[in-house]
């Protein structure tokens, strides 16, 4: 069965959602908050009382990045890996924030980290983690890879092999892949459906192309969705075409 066909076919059993620390703040703003958390464990919580099992990674741009930490002559204030480490904190505040707003809203959430931090969240441990998922409990992922020079979307590539999910499900503030940015080139060309080759060679930023790579070596699609709009995560996994499908 193709990607496009197991898609449309129901239900989708367990999804990894990879959404940024954008997600966390209102456009154009940094930090975290709790009301868009809140609207964010929403969706979250209602695909999964409907017995869709899910796992969640996050960026945390909203908090920090790494070119803030360049100095003004183009040089590295701090050391790059340092910079690294400082992100992953920085999804570990996130997720924590995901977590209380998921059980807030009663649904059970394990926060689980790949930095060891025991007085805050689990250490990540893939049998624990598949454990949570088949108990109906959200796992929310924070701390990446557990090491500098990975980003989070390559982070979620990774994490949704080892948990065996049906879809990487990656969450943008456009309605899906384009060749060029919407927001600054209105002749953009909206694609419904990729293949792994063309999102790496035309160079499409939506994902890195680590990830990419990852998820074509081993048949993971990826649809590429608008998080922003109420009910699209909701609407994607009921099979409804929402967004851009990558897949072989």
């Amino acid at each position: 069965m193709s990607a496009e066909e197991r898609f449309t076919a129901k239900p989708i059993k367990r999804i990894l959602l990879k959404i940024s620390g954008e997600s966390f703040c209102p456009p154009s703003e940094r930090g975290i908050s709790m009301d868009s958390v809140n609207r964010l464990a929403s969706q979250i919580a209602r695909v999964a009382s409907r017995g869709t099992q899910i796992a969640v990674v996050m960026g945390g741009g909203n908090i920090l990045r790494g070119a803030q930490f360049k100095a003004s002559d183009g040089a590295s204030a701090i050391q790059e890996a340092t910079a690294h480490y400082m992100g992953m904190l920085a999804t570990v505040i996130n997720g924590s924030a995901l977590h209380d707003a998921l059980e807030s809203q009663g649904r059970p959430t394990r926060l689980m980290t790949a930095i060891q931090m025991d007085a805050v969240a689990e250490p990540y441990i893939r049998r624990r983690a598949l454990r949570h998922l088949e108990k109906g409990r959200v796992v929310v992922l924070a701390g990446g890879m557990g090491t500098p020079f990975v980003t989070t979307d390559t982070a979620a590539a990774q994490r949704a092999l080892e948990l065996e999910v049906d879809y990487l499900f990656k969450a943008t503030k456009v309605d899906g892949v384009y060749s060029a940015d919407p927001n600054k080139d209105p002749s953009a060309v909206f694609y419904p459906q990729l293949t792994f080759e063309d999102a790496i060679s035309q160079n499409l930023r939506v994902m890195d192309q680590e990830a990419f790579a990852k998820c074509r070596d081993h048949n993971m699609p990826v649809l590429v969705f608008n998080f922003r709009i109420d009910g699209n995560l909701d609407r994607a996994v009921r099979g409804e075409r929402v967004g851009t499908l990558i897949c072989d």
